[in-house]
Formats: structure tokens, sequence, C-alpha cells
């Protein structure tokens, strides 16, 4: 093979440059974003623990079962119900797009499409 010492110095270099994000960050963790929680509610519609892993698929789950079969309640793991709305259960706790949905999203860039339809409640306060 012709220049073969030139070939393998650069896909030394190639390998060193992909690879130093990787070096330069690891042992190293982002800190988890705290998000700001109501102090005047103790108990979410579930568990801390089920709300972190699951909250989006139970959104998605309430539009559907709202949207397309009429459902309006929402039995939770205590037998306790809860209103399938975003704006009028989640949101009336978390009051604050910004200090809670957008501290974690942001933090993982993701894009969720909520608020395509719904209004912030800060928001809605801005325009009053």
């Amino acid at each position: 093979m012709y220049n073969s010492d030139k070939v393998i110095v650069g896909i030394i270099i190639f390998i060193l440059f992909f690879a130093m994000p990787f070096w330069l960050n690891f042992g190293k963790a982002k800190a988890l974003p705290k998000p700001e929680l109501p102090s005047d509610t103790k108990e979410c519609v579930e568990s801390r623990e089920y709300m972190r892993a699951f909250h989006m698929k139970m959104l998605l789950d309430w539009r559907d079962k709202k949207v397309r079969e009429g459902q309006v309640y929402y039995i939770n793991s205590q037998g306790k119900f809860f209103k399938m709305s975003l704006q009028n259960t989640c949101m009336k706790c978390h009051k604050s797009m910004e200090k809670f949905c957008d501290r974690c999203h942001t933090t993982i860039s993701a894009h969720p499409d909520c608020w395509r339809c719904h209004i912030a409640p800060e928001e809605v306060k801005k325009w009053q």
C-alpha cells in the first residue's frame, strides 16, 4: 500500500478528533435540573416516580381517551378521580411552564407539542 504511514496517521487523527468529546466529558455528569414544585399541593395525579417516567405517555393517553373516546375522568392507582385536562388539572398546581416543564425539557432537548393547542397559564395572565 502506498503512503501507508500517512494513511495511518490520518486515521489516528480522525479517531482522536471524533473521540475527543467523549474523553473531555468522561466522568462528568451534568446536574439534573430542579423543577419548581408546587408549595400548596403535596400530591400529584400519580406518584413522583411514575410521573417522572411516564408523564408524556399519560398526557397522550388522556388526549386520546378524551378526544376519541369521550372519557373525561382518570382514576389513579389509589382510586381517586381526576379530570383529564392539562390546563385544568396539571397546570392548576404546576403554574409556570418555564419553571416546571421547560427546566427538564430544555436540558434533554425535548420539544413536546402541548403548547400548540394549549395556552400556558402565565401566557394567559399576560394577555389579561
